[in-house]
């Protein structure tokens, strides 16, 4: 192995408005970088988060100029997140040259989804020629999390059936067994599944044709699910803390929203409940999942009888990483932060060595 320096692994994560850089060291441990143009030469990789992966990326992939074209063909599926990413590729292996460039997917983890899970009950053609299929998302974090689970569970991540909940802006249910990804809520794309921040999560498809129908445009329509939707749309509010706050208040548009938030999230609970047959724990991730206990708490309630529940001092704790179940609870209830800097350098530390 080379010094330590050499295993830090420079991250690049492009969201739709926004691009962070952060250096990995071999303890996980991230420091910000500013540009790239500031970046430290002497990394063992550049990796890139790309949240699409199509059907074709089903790992972390070293990217040349092909590989780049096979991304390039993927944008119309994610256009808000793969473009950015692309022009992150674009201007890290020209700035870095020497350096490996590899790509980290969000899909990856999901291609274990099964036929049954993965295809939507449309024409063949849609399938074949679109693309048109349960992808899945927020698969980089979910491998995290369900790891840490079940170190912090003290038993093997290949015995354990999971759901995981990563609660952020974006938010997402996976059932997971044995360390694979079963079921999901996303969909083609981030859009579906979990009520989130400014996205819908599951609409009828008809509400589309109803809107074009009325004279809104395909492009309003679209901004109106990806920034204006979900709690935003709800209450006119998309950060969870100011949405409790206004709860506390009386307010009825935020009690509503949070009302409808947590009952999505409990059906869906309860659905891949049925999915794995048995359930060892359930984890709770990202912002809101990991400092919410109110939204734990409500997320769960009534599901005692299928041995879930809380423990109200134990949830109200603030210890980052715990469970929050009694002890007697058939099913654990965990609270595990994420760190998707941190699993994009280890794949990419693991693919390189």
């Amino acid at each position: 192995m080379q010094a330590d320096a050499d295993q830090r692994v420079l991250v690049v994560n492009a969201g739709s408005t926004s691009l962070k850089l952060s250096v990995v060291a071999r303890d996980d441990t991230a420091e910000p970088v500013a540009s790239l143009h500031e970046a430290p030469q002497d990394v063992l990789a550049v990796a890139h988060r790309v949240v699409h992966g199509g059907a074709r990326f089903r790992e972390p992939v070293i990217v040349n100029d092909a590989v780049e074209d096979e991304l390039r063909a993927l944008v119309e599926l994610a256009p808000l997140h793969n473009g950015p990413a692309i022009a992150a590729i674009d201007d890290a292996r020209r700035i870095m040259p020497t350096v490996p460039h590899v790509a980290v997917f969000d899909t990856a983890f999901h291609a274990t989804l099964s036929p049954e899970a993965w295809n939507y009950a449309v024409p063949q053609r849609w399938r074949d020629e679109w693309g048109i299929r349960r992808y899945g998302f927020h698969g980089i974090s979910v491998r995290w999390v369900a790891a840490g689970a079940a170190r912090l569970l003290g038993r093997p991540l290949a015995e354990l059936n999971l759901i995981v909940l990563h609660l952020g802006n974006g938010a997402s249910a996976t059932a997971v067994a044995g360390g694979r990804s079963v079921e999901t809520s996303m969909g083609m794309t981030p859009l579906a599944g979990l009520v989130m921040g400014t996205r819908p999560g599951d609409v009828d498809p008809a509400v589309v044709f109803h809107l074009a129908r009325s004279g809104l445009e395909l492009d309003r329509i679209e901004d109106l699910y990806q920034h204006h939707s979900g709690l935003s749309g709800l209450c006119g509010e998309n950060d969870m803390r100011a949405i409790l706050r206004r709860v506390e208040a009386g307010d009825p548009a935020a009690t509503l929203a949070l009302d409808v938030y947590c009952h999505r999230i409990r059906g869906y609970v309860g659905a891949y409940h049925a999915a794995l047959g048995r359930l060892d724990a359930i984890v709770f991730t990202a912002g809101v999942g990991e400092h919410s206990a109110v939204v734990r708490a409500r997320c769960l309630a009534g599901l005692e009888l299928w041995g879930i529940e809380v423990d109200p001092a134990r949830n109200a704790a603030g210890a980052p990483e715990r469970i929050v179940s009694p002890d007697a609870a058939r099913v654990r209830v965990c609270v595990v932060p994420t760190n998707e800097e941190a699993a994009i350098a280890q794949e990419v530390s693991q693919l390189l060595s």
